[in-house]
């Protein structure tokens, strides 16, 4: 019997960004275009305009809404119009609250379709928070707002992946001087436990997941901080008992060698940049964020809106591509799951 396709949102991103010329890219690739049902939802003109800037001429069938998504189903792309920014609201290169509040509209739209179950992922282009900050949202980031949005109870954090790998992170985007106080047994379990879960549900049967370190070299036996041995290690055995396999922890300057060497499918690290700087310097054009615990799946490129280079035809697709691809497989997976 033939899988059913998953039906996987596309958004364009922020209007000013290089979001509507990535989509026309990915969108122009057949072999993308066989993974899932796809529907594009934004404003006609700048989908028109990201296919201008990219050179290329992607068919598209319409629909009146996400709600026609399943029925509508068909070999083209779909297209579903939210009227979210005028033209004249948009200087390309430059982050604007009009921008962000484009963003948030046609998320919300999104959104609604998945409390109403009629798509199983989404993929966003890339969106500034800045922009979206100033247009009233009141969240530290995206993946908050989502999980506001979507009424989310259960714990919550923000994947990075390349190439096979994934990252997970216990303290996500807060100051520095707070994210020791973020380190804590019961949330190290939580971020554990779901990249682990979330590495099945994207076709991993048996992930490997190391834990990094706080302190330097691991704290040095506790002479350089105690974090390791009374919070993270016991919650590394707690994972073990669990029945987790996941190892450590591990001092954060060499766990990514195991990574490199392929020892590893995932990283749990304790803050922001301890695992952001590495994935990012071994692959930043192809990396993929995975917003993780949220009742379906939702990805966009790792990179930003690169309103430096927007609109000149300059941009990669690959982290694109791989953002849609990753959506796709756990797109499926809550398909099955939900039948």
């Amino acid at each position: 019997m033939q899988t059913r396709k998953p039906t996987v949102a596309l958004t364009l991103g922020d209007p000013a960004g290089i979001g509507p010329e990535l989509i026309a890219k990915l969108l122009s690739d057949p072999q993308c275009l066989a993974q899932a049902n796809i529907v594009l939802v934004g404003d006609r003109w700048l989908w028109e305009q990201g296919m201008k800037t990219a050179g290329l001429t992607v068919a598209t069938r319409s629909i009146g809404s996400l709600a026609a998504a399943r029925s509508s189903a068909c070999d083209l792309p779909l297209f579903t119009e939210v009227r979210s920014i005028d033209p004249t609201q948009v200087q390309v290169g430059k982050a604007d609250p009009a921008g962000g509040a484009s963003v948030l509209k046609v998320l919300d739209q999104c959104m609604d379709a998945v409390l109403a179950r009629h798509i199983d992922a989404i993929c966003f282009a890339p969106l500034n928070k800045h922009a979206m900050r100033q247009s009233g949202m009141g969240f530290e980031d995206e993946l908050h707002y989502f999980a506001d949005y979507l009424k989310v109870a259960g714990y919550f954090c923000e994947f990075n992946t390349l190439d096979g790998l994934w990252t997970s992170r216990v303290s996500s985007h807060v100051p520095f001087k707070e994210a020791a106080s973020y380190i804590t047994q019961e949330r190290i379990v939580q971020a554990s436990r779901l990249i682990y879960d979330s590495l099945k549900a994207a076709g991993n049967h048996a992930p490997r997941v190391a834990v990094a370190a706080l302190n330097p070299h691991g704290g040095d036996g506790g002479s350089c901080g105690r974090e390791e041995i009374d919070i993270i290690k016991p919650a590394v055995d707690e994972l073990n008992a669990l029945g987790y396999a996941v190892l450590g922890p591990y001092p954060a300057d060499t766990i990514f060698l195991k990574a490199r060497d392929k020892q590893v499918d995932a990283i749990v690290t304790m803050y922001h940049d301890q695992g952001q700087i590495a994935i990012k310097l071994m692959g930043f054009e192809k990396g993929v964020t995975v917003q993780g615990g949220l009742p379906i799946p939702i990805t966009t490129p790792a990179h930003g809106t690169a309103y430096d280079i927007a609109g000149t035809n300059q941009a990669n697709v690959t982290a694109t591509k791989n953002a849609f691809l990753i959506a796709a497989r756990m797109g499926l997976s809550y398909l099955e799951q939900n039948r």
